[in-house]
């Protein structure tokens, strides 16, 4: 009996991966390797002094972790969440954080020649959380630098 061994690693599995979600009619996405689940939108704790786009805390099995919500982040008007909305928990480094979707669409595979900078209107570069554009048969999907969106204070 011949036994075969997978050269194919992990990060080979997750390479050009990107968990896509909606927010509103925009497509945005992050690369599947900071997603360590996906749960339904449930009670979100407020707690003083955060700033204002981190909505709270929620309890996920006896843990506390922080919940942002993009569209508050990208000063867009932010609709009453429903039965499709969910929180995206992605882990960078030690730091676990939700982040709210309006729906998850699905894991797109987008090959790097399918990638572009995002367009830059200004010396200061107004894109900052806008890692690259990426193209699919869904449209334009804006990729997102997640350690930028958990660590830049602005």
């Amino acid at each position: 009996m011949e036994v075969y061994e997978s050269t194919e690693t992990i990060e080979d599995t997750l390479k050009d991966k990107y968990l896509t979600f909606s927010l509103g009619s925009e497509l945005y996405g992050f690369t599947i390797e900071y997603v360590t689940e996906i749960i339904s939108i449930r009670p979100i704790t407020k707690v003083p002094e955060l700033p204002d786009y981190v909505k709270g805390v929620i309890n996920l099995r006896g843990k506390i972790i922080p919940v942002m919500d993009l569209r508050i982040r990208f000063k867009q008007p932010v609709p009453e969440y429903d039965q499709r909305t969910c929180i995206v928990i992605v882990q960078v480094n030690d730091i676990a954080m939700g982040i709210v979707a309006d729906k998850v669409l699905e894991v797109s595979t987008i090959l790097p020649d399918r990638l572009s900078d995002p367009p830059n209107t200004s010396k200061e570069g107004n894109n900052k959380y806008i890692w690259k554009l990426g193209t699919t048969q869904s449209g334009v999907i804006m990729l997102l630098d997640i350690e930028k969106l958990i660590w830049d204070e602005k």
